[in-house]
């Protein structure tokens, strides 16, 4: 019995603890770089150079981490790396990777790397396949939206 009011008692308490945490946080102005709430990997770990260089989403590797922006970016090889290091803005995602349309509307979501869009040699990330598609309808005048809105929607 007393071992089950521990449990109890330990639960409550990490339920507790984050509950004040997701309160504390929710007033606290988010992040340059979109890394997640576990995490300070940016694009969820994906290699930005790679959309670039292959034309398609690459998880990076931990041997090729570089420290950018409060983040941590991962990448694929030390090429890709070496190529981040030398002009990480041509190779960072808009809007610190969160999702593209989310800005274009005024606030920020996730994005996931999944969802991706080269345009005049920028990326963009979206939420999920349904948000791209709308987003791609009229990409050119929500990035114009999107433009206005960054990064003042950074709360």
């Amino acid at each position: 019995m007393k071992s089950l009011i521990s449990k109890y008692t330990f639960l409550a308490s990490l339920f507790a603890l984050l509950f004040s945490l997701q309160v504390n946080t929710s007033f606290a102005k988010e992040d340059q770089v979109y890394t997640g709430f576990w995490g300070n990997k940016a694009v969820s770990g994906y290699d930005t150079v790679a959309y670039f260089t292959e034309g398609k989403p690459v998880k990076g590797n931990s041997k090729f981490k570089y420290k950018y922006e409060g983040a941590e970016w991962f990448f694929s090889s030390a090429t890709n790396l070496e190529l981040f290091k030398n002009d990480p803005e041509k190779y960072s995602p808009q809007y610190g990777g969160y999702c593209a349309w989310a800005v274009s509307q005024g606030h920020t979501a996730s994005a996931d790397p999944k969802q991706w869009h080269i345009d005049s040699g920028k990326l963009y990330l979206n939420y999920d396949a349904a948000v791209q598609k709308d987003w791609l309808k009229d990409k050119t005048g929500f990035i114009e939206l999107a433009d206005q809105n960054w990064p003042s929607v950074l709360k």
